[in-house]
């Protein structure tokens, strides 16, 4: 079984942090505060909501392609901005393929755009 790569997140905008639920474990807690310099309940509130029967999910923020997004991700540069201190989730995603990389290449090269992004929310 081969290690390599078959998607580049450098060129996706950021599907995998629109999803409605971005699971945290306390330790991801405890790396954003640590991040931040902040202590753990401080952290807890202001980057964390409880959702869907998970204690810690990551808070969320508008985004014009997909709705709603993961408060970290800058929205005008398609990136994460604590890339170091990323949630456990966030760092295993997604292993050696991504299905959205996938439909992201195959949409650009149907509308002939390697900018295009389809969006998943009725605007």
């Amino acid at each position: 079984m081969s290690n390599r790569k078959y998607y580049d997140c450098a060129k996706c905008p950021g599907y995998c942090c629109s999803y409605p639920l971005i699971a945290l474990t306390k330790r991801d807690v405890e790396r954003l505060a640590k991040h931040f310099d902040l202590s753990f309940n401080a952290a807890r509130q202001k980057f964390t909501v409880e959702r869907y029967g998970h204690k810690y999910s990551m808070r969320r923020k508008a985004d014009e392609h997909f709705g709603r997004i993961c408060r970290f991700f800058d929205t005008e540069k398609r990136r994460c901005t604590v890339y170091e201190a990323r949630p456990a989730a966030c760092r295993s995603y997604p292993g050696t393929r991504c299905g959205y990389y996938d439909f992201l290449k195959f949409e650009r090269a149907a509308q002939e755009d390697e900018e295009f992004v389809s969006t998943t929310w009725n605007v």
